[in-house]
């Protein structure tokens, strides 16, 4: 038998985003939950291994990709139980309330993830990021700014993805498109008919997902250095070849036959280095703490937080203009290593914000500023409980 945690939703959230309902099976540790919530933001508290940040997991697969986890499908299926897990929410988006069922089985293929959009099988789960926008950070993102540029790379598309959700379909036919080539390369076939085809899918393909991130740049930029009251302005600019070359007013056209041309000339080096050698696979994110005139890897540990944050609160702000559709905002571990002053700014934030945000702690004294304004939900044991009810959990 299922029983749900229930919070009293208001009359005034018809323009907000919010799950209204979420329904987890066999997903990670939770065998059965169902959660009926209102627009307010969402609160979990626990100890750690509890479930918490499992919870937002699940929210974070509402959108198209992996999850916030990047998580293999098959991980993802509760230990002891069936090879196979779902995902359901009544959400709340443009003022329409929209069905969403996502799950995968052992039986479907190890990379099948099956989405339903009300009752309806979606073909493409881009889809998904056209109806409900999800932004998210995690405590593997507080190292964002000095870890490899592959990391900042994958969160910058994943913001671009969510002002243009065709962006990473784009992004995984360039992928295709060259590991096929350095497969031929590999094999000695530098005069292959398929190489040139493949070079023409490389350059149209790659030229599209560099336009997305130098338009990415232009609309959350101004935003970004603004700063949001205690999260300082942040410079961001993205390198790249083709970036550069698209900056200084060069057409897109252009630019496509160039690098299709220098893709065919590099055919012998990226054959020798064992792999490609040029182009947006190797772009990198850079940020600046504007106040400090500083690169962000250069600033203090709270320091490259806050100025993560300023940038998540950006992009939302954008997203909300931009689309009028507000996104939801998953932050785990967020108050962990913000001074009170910030900690209250970020509630005060969220709680004025469109978008739902689901915030998790292993402390709910972190979250006291919050005071009356957010549902706090205890997470213990794969159980989820409000002030007063039983688990919503059951085996």
């Amino acid at each position: 038998m299922e029983r749900a945690v229930r919070v009293p939703s208001g009359d005034d959230d018809v323009a907000r985003t919010a799950v209204r309902r979420l329904t987890l099976t066999g997903f990670r540790c939770y065998a059965r939950l169902r959660l009926d919530l209102g627009p307010e933001p969402v609160v979990l508290t626990g100890p750690n291994g509890a479930g918490k940040t499992n919870l937002l997991e699940a929210v974070s697969f509402l959108t198209p990709g992996r999850g916030l986890r990047r998580a293999k499908l098959a991980e993802v299926a509760r230990l002891g139980g069936p090879a196979s897990w779902a995902v359901a929410a009544e959400v709340v988006s443009a003022g329409q309330a929209t069905a969403i069922g996502t799950g995968w089985s052992g039986g479907d293929g190890p990379d099948k993830r099956l989405v339903r959009m009300d009752g309806q099988p979606l073909r493409a789960t881009a889809d998904l990021g056209r109806v409900l926008p999800v932004l998210w950070l995690t405590p593997a993102m507080d190292r964002l700014f000095v870890e490899g540029a592959t990391h900042r790379r994958r969160f910058m598309d994943r913001m671009v993805n969510a002002l243009d959700p065709g962006h990473a379909e784009r992004s995984a036919a360039y992928v295709r498109a060259m590991r096929q080539r350095l497969a031929l390369l590999k094999e000695g076939r530098r005069e292959n008919a398929w190489l040139g085809a493949l070079e023409a899918v490389m350059a149209a393909q790659g030229v599209a997902v560099a336009a997305a991130r130098c338009d990415w740049v232009l609309r959350v930029a101004p935003m970004a250095a603004e700063g949001h009251g205690p999260f300082p302005g942040c410079g961001l600019s993205v390198s790249g070849g083709l970036e550069a070359a698209l900056r200084e007013g060069a057409s897109a056209l252009g630019v496509e036959d160039e690098f299709r041309d220098r893709l065919a000339a590099a055919r012998g080096l990226d054959a020798s280095a064992g792999t490609t050698t040029e182009g947006p696979h190797r772009s990198d994110l850079e940020a600046v703490h504007l106040a400090k005139a500083m690169p962000a890897h250069l600033a203090s540990t709270g320091e490259q937080k806050a100025l993560l944050i300023g940038l998540l609160l950006a992009q939302a702000k954008v997203l909300t203009q931009g689309r009028a559709v507000p996104p939801l905002l998953l932050l785990d571990e967020v108050a962990a290593h913000l001074d009170g002053s910030r900690r209250a700014a970020l509630f005060d934030v969220l709680v004025g914000f469109p978008g739902q945000s689901w915030l998790t702690g292993t402390d709910a004294a972190l979250f006291a500023a919050l005071g009356d304004r957010a549902r706090f939900l205890t997470v213990a044991d794969a159980a989820v409980t409000g002030e007063s009810d039983s688990p919503s959990n059951e085996d």
